[in-house]
């Protein structure tokens, strides 16, 4: 099992989400990002599927870092939409845009939409490339849907607008750790856990 691995990501929410979860399962690894390492061109998520574009930014960081690097790439699957924003969701609004603007957009696009046709999903693969190029992917889904209006401060992104299935709160009112629990990343993330365990 590795002592040290990369999540290939600038986002500091993300790198404390996995950081967390691999925490949670009692494994002692150390998680790094990519700001702990020298910059470097990052690949351009070209790819049409979230798995694609993980592994393109996994292979990056394993080539340039040496070490087990681990990416996911995650997204809003709204029916409503045919699918949409999918691997577009974090520039939804623009390629300048901020969760804001990606939340307001899809409001609007949602606007008049009932309850019952207000169905989507959160949806994650996470790809791990080691330095000898061997390759994995694990993915997660969370089902649920979308509110008339954001509530909650917790989270990123969506969050604020997702009602998980089961629930009556938006994922942005939940605790990190009750959110971990059933989220995409968080599916995704205990089963490379898992992967993890059985190499010790």
């Amino acid at each position: 099992m590795p002592e040290r691995i990369v999540l290939a990501t600038n986002n500091p929410k993300k790198l404390a989400e996995l950081r967390r979860i691999v925490a949670a399962c009692g494994l002692a690894v150390e998680v790094s990002g990519l700001r702990d390492f020298p910059a470097y061109p990052e690949p351009e998520e070209t790819e049409r599927t979230f798995e694609g574009n993980a592994f393109l930014k996994a292979t990056a960081a394993a080539r340039e870092t040496g070490l087990v690097a681990v990416a996911d790439d995650s997204g809003l699957a709204v029916d409503e939409l045919n699918g949409m924003p999918g691997v577009r969701s974090a520039r939804w609004a623009g390629p300048a845009c901020d969760d804001e603007d990606n939340n307001a957009l899809l409001l609007a696009q949602l606007d008049g939409v009932p309850p019952s046709r207000r169905g989507a999903r959160f949806v994650c693969a996470l790809a791990m490339v080691s330095p000898d190029g061997e390759r994995r992917v694990w993915h997660g889904s969370m089902p649920g849907h979308i509110a008339e209006a954001p509530a909650g401060v917790n989270g990123f992104g969506y969050d604020p607008l997702f009602v998980p299935a089961g629930l009556s709160v938006s994922s942005a009112e939940l605790t990190a750790e009750e959110k971990d629990s059933i989220s995409h990343r968080g599916i995704a993330v205990r089963a490379f856990v898992d992967y993890l365990r059985g190499l010790s």
